[in-house]
């Protein structure tokens, strides 16, 4: 360790993150976004179990200190934002030809039937957001959600349909809504898509993560590559331990690292506790990417440089 690191500095895998106030940070189902030389999180406030309460904001710059920066979309008395409405997997991009941050929802039924996307737009990086309403993008159920934007302002959503797979859509220039699908996944058997979805590029190489639908247990996640959004997409493998069950996580995001010189890409995953989700902990590793290979390995703890 440094003799110049602070304790507070230090990131303990899987501990309860806390804020300024010391309260449980709510970051289940995490989406992060860099801005201004900061990481930007938003995640689903678990304190009423499945069911919707509130999309919080937090940040950190080292992802061991964390600074609640308030509720970014909250509950209203009807609709989809209503009581006992599920409202998961907060992901945000910046539009820079609109100048609106553009927040993604997975939207649904408490049977989980409706499968919607919805979105929600704001001129504040925090917020409020204002909700646009859900749909079906183009017809297809959507279940968990990621997102990723590419140099050009390109967005893409990626988007988990079950038997038909794990879609990769172009979305329209305001982000608003999907103009068409780039390329389709499924598992190796081809028996159906992979859910929770992650995309990163290295080196011009494409890697996409998902994790088996298993429920609330936990599985060994994986993850494919290609040199196109188009794909072909690359067999499936694990990037963690086989058996370790993604050391007991399942992947959330993968954010890419400003300025470290020792670690490129942070994993950030969930260890579900159905019976208890506001204090479900997240599990925050770095990942090593590169080659066509990703490899995530245990630390008890450790820090940014």
């Amino acid at each position: 360790m440094s003799p110049n690191l602070q304790p507070t500095a230090i990131i303990r895998t899987a501990a309860a993150l806390t804020d300024q106030h010391g309260q449980i940070a709510q970051l289940h189902g995490v989406g992060v976004l860099f801005h201004e030389g900061r990481y930007y999180a938003w995640g689903e406030e678990k304190s009423e179990g499945p069911f919707f309460s509130s999309i919080e904001c937090y940040s950190t710059q080292n992802f061991a200190v964390w600074r609640s920066e308030g509720t970014s979309l909250g509950r209203e008395d009807a609709g989809d934002l209503g009581p006992d409405r599920v409202v998961e997997r907060p992901k945000v991009l910046f539009n820079s030809a609109t100048g609106y941050f553009v927040m993604f929802l997975h939207i649904d039924s408490p049977d989980y039937a409706e499968a919607k996307l919805g979105f929600a737009r704001s001129r504040s990086l925090v917020g409020p957001y204002e909700y646009m309403g859900s749909s079906r993008p183009l017809g297809n159920s959507s279940r968990d959600i990621g997102v990723f934007q590419e140099p050009s302002g390109l967005g893409v959503l990626m988007s988990e349909d079950r038997k038909n797979g794990l879609h990769l859509y172009r979305l329209a220039p305001d982000y608003l809504s999907v103009e068409s699908i780039l390329s389709t996944t499924l598992k190796n058997d081809g028996s159906h898509g992979y859910e929770s979805p992650a995309l990163v590029c290295v080196d011009s190489l494409y890697y996409l993560f998902g994790s088996d639908l298993t429920g609330w247990n936990m599985n060994d996640n994986k993850y494919a590559t290609a040199t196109s959004l188009a794909g072909p997409w690359s067999e499936w493998c694990d990037f963690a331990p086989a058996g370790s069950r993604t050391h007991e996580s399942q992947v959330s995001t993968v954010v890419p690292i400003h300025a470290s010189d020792d670690v490129s890409h942070v994993y950030i995953g969930d260890r579900w506790n159905q019976h208890d989700l506001y204090n479900s902990l997240s599990v925050i590793l770095p990942i090593s990417i590169g080659g066509g290979r990703v490899s995530l390995s245990w630390r008890d703890e450790w820090w940014l440089d």
